[in-house]
């Protein structure tokens, strides 16, 4: 047995028991995590997104996908806040495309520089294809965020042409097989005002996008509709009907019946808000998206296997609405943010699992912003270049692999209780646990809803089934919590300085690293079987590894 800390006292909370199987595989571990968004695509080759980008890449053995919004947009290239451009389409003076590249390779080069791939958004439309071009740029968050961006296409065919020239340049620029390797989509959320057509108008737009893409590369992946969480009955009749268009309606562009659907994509959010002053984070209602979406899917025979991608998968929908105007987005800075992460992602596994669903990626809505305020509390994974709290989990994430294990927690919340009403009475003491050739890897969390002061949790983990092979093991424990891999915490004992020194920063950068809950200690396991115990703080994280 083998104790980090010294022995436990019992306090308010009872102790927990995590057991985990080494020997009960439930299937391949996929990092469905490894998926990344922004609105401002501008922000992609700038100082701060090039290193960010190079951290994600970092994140997985695998493959890391990025999505943008505003890859069409008409403008010179100038980001802010829920906009940025590339100007890729404009028409002469008689009305002939012109197609201008640059910009959006400039976007594609940083992602292939830094090693990961693009979730291409195939939006928004360009002012000179637009039926409603004026007013055509948004002044948020002054005013509406809808303008001509945001307009069906006076033209169906230039827009599948404009689409069709797009994947043949990126095919002589990347070569076939990289932009095969690809996902694509057609617009985003268009079941609300980032579309101002009719929802037949959205499969019109869909078909012929599709058509144009391909008509350049037929093995492209191409999907959607990228719609908003199905909790709302609006939501999941526009989910509905867009798979009913693609299993069994006519083509817009061809004519035939259906359309190509290479992967499924909706957008679950959760809901947080301020309670007597307190922040309650919203689990329930992001889950609930989750689940009815899977059982939408499940629904049509013709896609049970088709991939599913969570588009956005985020506590809330305003990433670039920061906590020192909305209260109720405080969560973003610190520990609790990731530890929401964690119970989420492994609440969305079991979803999966109860409706047969080819689940593939759950997409964080995150990524930095230039030239803002430290810990200003958007919803980032980084500010001026230093890793919050957040992107520590997805660290976490990628030293897993393998055979996903069985795992039994006497602290666990059952999922229809958080469907129901979210993490609201008992804290959750959970886990999720993954087993590779040499090495076992459980991550363990102690989450609520409200982020409010409570006691630890006094856990011990059980891991069972391990091979005769193992008779030393080396354990390592990570961790997440207010006083570790929190660069937040450190910054807030300095002052909070908005210009830190190179010596501050350097600090920063360290602290924004996920690190080790003391050191590497070897052990030899009796039996098959280990034990390790340790104590948990409420919102804290644990990857404990074990490998022989």
């Amino acid at each position: 047995m083998l104790f980090f800390l010294a022995p436990l006292a019992l306090g308010a909370q009872e102790a927990v028991t995590v057991r985990v199987d080494a020997g009960a595989a439930r299937g391949p571990f996929r990092p469905a995590w490894a998926f990344f968004g922004y609105d401002e695509p501008n922000f992609t080759y700038m100082k701060y997104g090039k290193k960010l980008l190079g951290e994600l890449a970092a994140l997985s053995a695998g493959p890391v996908y990025i999505r943008a919004h505003n890859l069409l947009t008409s403008g010179d290239g100038t980001p802010g806040l829920k906009w940025g451009s590339t100007n890729a389409y404009t028409e002469d003076a008689s009305g002939r495309p012109v197609y201008d590249w640059k910009i959006l390779d400039r976007i594609f080069d940083a992602y292939r520089e830094a090693g990961v791939k693009p979730l291409v958004e195939i939006g928004f439309m360009p002012e000179a294809l637009s039926t409603k071009p004026q007013p055509y740029r948004h002044d948020w968050p002054k005013g509406k965020l809808t303008a001509g961006w945001a307009s069906p296409p006076k033209d169906y065919l230039k827009w599948a042409e404009l689409v069709h020239q797009w994947v043949r340049h990126s095919i002589e620029r990347y070569g076939r097989a990289e932009v095969a390797s690809w996902y694509w989509e057609v617009w985003n959320e268009p079941d609300i005002g980032y579309w101002q057509g009719t929802p037949e108008e959205y499969y019109r737009l869909y078909d012929y996008a599709a058509d144009g893409v391909k008509r350049a590369l037929e093995e492209a992946r191409v999907g959607g509709p990228h719609s908003t969480g199905p909790a709302s009955p609006k939501a999941a009749e526009f989910l509905r009907r867009f798979l009913e268009h693609c299993a069994r309606g006519t083509n817009y562009a061809t004519g035939r019946r259906g359309a190509p659907l290479d992967y499924i994509a909706f957008h679950p959010k959760g809901s947080p808000r301020l309670a007597e002053g307190r922040l309650r984070m919203g689990m329930a209602r992001q889950l609930q998206s989750v689940d009815k979406g899977f059982e939408i899917v499940a629904s049509f025979p013709e896609f049970k296997s088709t991939p599913v991608i969570l588009g956005e998968s985020d506590p809330e929908g305003c990433a670039a609405c920061p906590a020192r105007l909305y209260p109720q987005n405080a969560y973003r800075n610190g520990a609790l943010y990731p530890c929401y992460t964690a119970a989420v992602y492994a609440r969305t596994l079991e979803l999966a699992d109860t409706y047969g669903t080819n689940f593939v990626g759950a997409l964080t809505w995150a990524f930095e912003f230039e030239d803002q305020p430290y810990f200003d509390g958007f919803r980032t994974l980084a500010t001026n270049g230093i890793s919050k709290p957040v992107l520590n989990v997805f660290r976490m994430f990628g030293l897993m692999g393998g055979e996903r294990l069985r795992v039994e927690s006497s602290g666990a919340v059952a999922l229809d209780a958080i469907l129901k009403s979210g993490v609201s009475e008992k804290a959750d003491v959970a886990a999720l646990a993954t087993r590779q050739e040499r090495k076992l890897s459980a991550l363990v969390w102690h989450y609520h809803d409200e982020d409010a002061a409570g006691p630890e949790a006094a856990v011990r983990l059980v891991v069972e089934g391990l091979p005769a092979a193992a008779q030393r093991a080396l354990v390592r424990h990570y961790r997440i919590d207010e006083q570790h891999s929190n660069a937040h915490t450190v910054w807030k004992a300095m002052g909070s300085p908005q210009n830190p020194t190179p010596e501050q920063f350097a600090r920063l950068e360290e602290a924004g690293q996920l690190g080790q809950l003391g050191s590497p200690q070897w052990v030899s396991p009796a039996g098959g079987k280990l034990e390790v115990n340790f104590r948990l703080p409420r919102q804290g994280i644990s990857l404990v590894e074990v490998s022989w």
